[in-house]
């Protein structure tokens, strides 16, 4: 089954940067988007990603630092309403691709922010050699948001090394794709079968099955985790299900509970 979904998803991620084959519907004149979870941070809910069948929603996390300036986490598709919105906030000065799968409208935002920073997550380089990065992103926070964010790289997957965040003000950890969550009914046919049998559909969010195989290096990994259940996390956020509103520790704790010795 392991090699079977290392395929899968192998074929997900070449679709997912292909154009043909990776279907994104924006509507320039959708509505403000932005919604705030808390003191300096706010969430955008972006267009959905069609692979291969497979609808994915996307979502951005939007941080202001303390000296004022934007921070874009995984960004989503550049709206002339989400713009509008973005500008009335501060000025874009760092855009991050948390890991090497979210890549789809760093090019975007790289041509309307000139000014601002790319960093990457590992990996995200080799993925998208067309894009001039400026930083590489590490498990010790970049000078510009040490005081506002912790960092960590979850290491050890063979599918992507994802960095995960800590807001402090707001006491959110900033997940990407290793914790996931669909409502009931958000996959049909033969997809919703592939969706509960990789853990995308169960009652709280969860680890998706691919990744728990695609940890090769669990050692890492748990060094990884131990450092985010360190944090003092009340709410948690991911690009794909609902954020986690309460006692995010404890949910952490339960989402990574598999990944014990």
């Amino acid at each position: 089954m392991a090699r079977d979904v290392q395929r899968g998803w192998r074929a997900a991620r070449a679709a997912l940067r292909n154009p043909a084959t990776a279907v994104i519907e924006v509507d320039p004149l959708s509505p403000p988007s932005l919604q705030s979870f808390g003191p300096d941070i706010w969430l955008s809910a972006g267009p959905e990603a069609q692979v291969i069948g497979f609808r994915y929603p996307t979502r951005m996390v939007l941080i202001r630092l303390g000296v004022g300036h934007l921070l874009a986490i995984s960004p989503v598709a550049l709206t002339p309403n989400l713009k509008a919105e973005i500008e009335a906030l501060g000025e874009v000065r760092h855009i991050v691709g948390p890991n090497s799968l979210h890549d789809l409208f760093l090019g975007e935002w790289r041509q309307a922010y000139p000014q601002a920073t790319l960093h990457a997550a590992p990996g995200l380089r080799q993925v998208r050699p067309d894009l001039a990065f400026d930083a590489d992103l590490s498990d010790t926070p970049a000078p510009a948001w040490g005081s506002d964010l912790d960092q960590v790289i979850v290491r050890g997957n063979r599918i992507t090394a994802e960095v995960v965040f800590f807001h402090r003000p707001s006491s959110t950890a900033i997940f990407t794709d290793l914790i996931q969550q669909f409502p009931p009914g958000w996959f049909k046919g033969w997809r919703a079968i592939v969706a509960r049998l990789d853990l995308m559909t169960e009652a709280e969010p969860q680890v998706p099955r691919k990744f728990r195989v695609a940890f090769s290096d669990r050692a890492a990994a748990r060094v990884s985790v131990r450092r985010i259940l360190e944090w003092p996390t009340e709410r948690v956020v991911m690009a794909h299900g609902a954020p986690v509103a309460h006692d995010g520790r404890a949910f952490l704790a339960r989402a990574f509970g598999w990944l014990k010795p």
